[in-house]
């Protein structure tokens, strides 16, 4: 009988290639929020896969971009430290667009002791000629230990992409308990589903400025209701006509996706209360960074 194997799995690439969306089809429920919007993954998120044979830390880590601001740059140290520290590296590579300067540089950053394996996401979107062509290419990269197109939307090789992982993974003891999914605390939770809701109907220029912290979770006054306050941070004060709307219709419907989610992870009705503040230019702030804990 095979020995048991455990062991962390950081997933990289450039922004908005699939990686949360990946890590959430693995995991078998949402555990990163997910956006077409860059930059949308600010911390190193944990999701824990569960199987006989072995166990699967996956660690979902920002973007590797160009950085503009100090929090770009933090970001881009948090991945560098993140896959110097695990024994298995996934690099998404999209089925979809050219692979490009951004992705070369990664995947030379990334190629040294610690093996990698190479995930064509999105694979559903191209035709199987084009996906041929396009593993071919990836091929030619870097020395792969594996190369497998996937699609996180249709379900397709997760669970092949899932059983490659744990093949290369070392033999060892299961790290967490059977019933942990996510290091996520509650309340990180809570304030990436507001952004998240937020992400979708907020405008291009807005989402990169918005921060959101849970200053607090109460009881409602019917004893029994959670209420949650939350409060959405931007870097100016002209962005508050963006995000409240025409007489406050966007924050409310931000409220009404943000509240509809919490409960579908809490599985109990819930009260969303959002506030919104201003914190100058905190991408470019040292000391507003670490108030938000970057």
């Amino acid at each position: 009988m095979d020995k048991f194997r455990s062991g962390f799995v950081a997933i990289v690439g450039r922004p908005n290639t699939g990686k949360s969306t990946l890590l959430n089809a693995l995991v078998g429920e949402k555990v990163a929020i997910t956006s077409t919007r860059p930059q949308t993954t600010r911390r190193a998120i944990r999701g824990i896969v569960h199987r006989p044979e072995g166990q699967v830390i996956l660690v979902d880590t920002p973007g590797i971009h160009k950085p503009k601001t100090l929090l770009g740059q933090r970001l881009n140290a948090l991945v560098a430290e993140t896959y110097a520290d695990v024994d298995l590296i996934i690099c998404c590579l999209p089925s979809d667009e050219e692979i490009g300067p951004g992705d070369k540089r990664i995947i030379s950053e990334i190629s040294g002791s610690i093996p990698l394996i190479a995930v064509v996401t999105k694979s559903d979107r191209v035709v199987p000629a084009t996906l041929m062509e396009k593993l071919s290419l990836v091929g030619t990269l870097a020395p792969w230990k594996e190369i497998i197109p996937v699609s996180a939307k249709k379900d397709y090789q997760i669970e092949k992409l899932l059983s490659l992982l744990i093949s290369h993974l070392p033999e060892g003891p299961a790290l967490y308990p059977e019933d942990y999914v996510s290091e996520e605390s509650e309340l990180d939770t809570y304030s990436e589903l507001i952004r998240e809701a937020a992400l979708e109907l907020l405008s291009d220029e807005l989402p990169h400025s918005l921060m959101v912290t849970i200053e607090e979770v109460a009881v409602g006054e019917d004893g029994k209701t959670p209420v949650i306050y939350g409060k959405i941070f931007l870097e100016r004060d002209s962005q508050k006509k963006i995000l409240l709307g025409k007489s406050g219709e966007r924050i409310k419907e931000i409220g009404i996706k943000a509240r509809q989610s919490i409960e579908k992870y809490r599985g109990e009705k819930v009260f969303l209360k959002l506030h919104v503040g201003v914190e100058s230019e905190w991408q470019r702030n040292p000391r507003a960074l670490e108030k938000f804990g970057f």
